[in-house]
This record gives structure tokens, sequence and C-alpha cells, in this order.
């Protein structure tokens, strides 16, 4: 294979993944044209076409897609490669892309990344904030982070969070005429703030246990989000009831501006992992990271 027919395969898998030329070009660095000419090349040199082209989408035909299958995997295989030469570098070094919700980036990640980072100026570190659990191979991620009850049994997981809970809280306003409620059915009569997941293409029904028995409950209220931090406001502001992460309440609720209900039924879940597949030798870089992240009770 000659070197610019190895560039043009890897200019289609970039455009196929991110499904623009506009995104995949960025990504590249290079420019629209210049992209667009090169995966038309590839596509007279095999003589079929790999991407159906409309005003506003890209996306695979039928035999682009069974070359992005083969192609993806042998990629990474390079790149896997590429990056564990970094261990012969005086220092680690390697550009690493995370998936993870913007409440574990904001709690966990940033906080420690922030510090290690400095020390380490050739570790290039991206974090994508999404809602929706996402395939860290197909989307080409180096690792995702997720609460431990979400990972796939083939990942390796690595525990970088204690044990978690949902909490229902709201502002003190909200219960000056009615009475607290003493049941997670009865959230049905409240104003409450819902919380959209893209990877149940919904609102997500609220979960609660107590001695064995477990409900869920779909609320309803003038406001829907699909953060952390924009439900706390809007909670903060009285706006209902919000379920939310508890460490992200202990400071309202200890200064009186946020009241908890429910307690008794809310348990404690896995907390956050970091997880990646266990086909990938972690190289010295991504080792680093991971041990700064690593918990330690």
């Amino acid at each position: 294979m000659r070197r610019e027919e190895l560039g043009d395969l890897t200019a289609f898998l970039t455009v196929a993944e991110e499904r623009s030329f506009t995104r995949a070009a960025a990504r590249l660095g290079t420019s629209q044209s210049a992209l667009s000419y090169t995966v038309r090349r590839l596509e007279a040199r095999l003589g079929m076409r790999l991407l159906t082209r409309t005003t506003r989408s890209v996306s695979a035909t039928e035999a682009g897609e069974r070359l992005l299958g083969a192609l993806g995997p042998a990629i990474s295989d390079i790149e896997a490669v590429l990056t564990a030469l970094n261990e012969f570098r005086d220092k680690p070094a390697g550009s690493f892309r995370i998936t993870a919700g913007q409440h574990a980036i904001d709690t966990i990640l940033w906080p420690v990344l922030s510090k290690l980072l400095k020390d380490y100026p050739d570790i290039k570190v991206e974090l994508n904030a999404e809602s929706a659990l996402t395939d860290i191979v197909a989307e080409r991620f180096d690792a995702g982070v997720r609460l431990g009850e979400q990972v796939e049994k083939d990942m390796i997981a690595v525990r970088i969070a204690p044990d978690a809970r949902m909490i229902v809280a709201a502002a003190p306003s909200c219960f000056e005429t009615p009475a607290r409620p003493v049941t997670p059915r009865e959230l049905t009569h409240y104003p409450c703030i819902n919380l959209r997941l893209l990877t149940y293409g919904g609102f997500y029904a609220w979960e609660f246990a107590k001695d064995g028995e477990e409900v869920r409950v779909r609320v309803d209220g003038q406001l829907a989000f699909n953060g952390v931090p924009q439900i706390l406001a809007a909670a903060l502001d009285g706006y209902g009831l919000a379920y939310l992460p508890e460490d992200v309440c202990t400071k309202p609720i200890a200064e009186g501006r946020l009241v908890q209900v429910l307690d008794d039924w809310c348990p404690r879940f896995p907390g956050y992992r970091l997880y990646y597949p266990s086909r990938r030798q972690p190289s010295p870089a991504f080792t680093l990271i991971l041990d700064a992240l690593r918990y330690r009770s």
C-alpha cells in the first residue's frame, strides 16, 4: 500500500465517524475542499461510492460500512503501537480522548487532571461531556467514565470515585403549602424538574428502593434539562423537586437553600468507573492518568 492510500483511508474513516466533512476537516487540520477531494479520489480508485452526501449530513454506504468495520480496529491498533512508543521518551506523552458525563468531569476528572497535566506538557487530553452512553470503540475514544453498573462486561474498569447516591431535594418554598412527600409515588403531586437522557430517548424515571421494594416514578413539571448544573440551579430557584447527585446538594442543604426528602428511599450504588477496552495495552502516559484518578478509600 502506498503512503497516500493509507492517508486516503484515514480521511474516509474520519469523515464517516464525524458524519461531517466540516468537523472531519477540523479534526484532521485540513480544508474541507481538500478532504472532499481525498475521499473522491479513494472512491474513484475503488470504483464505488463509500459515502452518501446530503446538504445536512454524511453517512456511509453499505460498502462504506463494510470498509469502516474493518478499518476502524486496524487504525486503532496502529495508533496503539504509536502510543506505546512514547515509553521511550524521557517523559510520558500521548493524546487521549475520554467521554464522560458533565458531573463526572466537573467533580472528578478535571480536579485531578488540572493538577497532573501541568507537570506533563506532552500529555494531551480531550474531555467530551455526553449524557448518552457511548460506544467508545466505535467512536474511537480511549476511555469512558460511567457509573459502575453501566460499564460493559468486556471492558477493564478502574474505580475512580466512592459509591454514589441520588437524592430528592428542593427549595424550602416548595413545601410551604403541601406537606413533604413520604413515599416516591407522592412525587406525582409536586412540580418536579425533569432530566432528559439521550440514551433512553426520553425523560428519566426517578429510581427508588427500600426494604427490597423498587419504585420508578415519572414526574412532571415546568422545566427539563439534560445536565446536572442546570437542574441544580432551577431547584435552587424554587422551580420544583430535583433528582440530583448527593455531592452537589451537600453545601446547599447545609446552608438551608435546599431541603432533602425521601432520604430512606435513596440507597447507594456503585460510583464512577473509568473503563477502556480489555484488548488495549495501557501506555505509560495512560497508566499515569489511571493511577492519578484511581479511587483510594
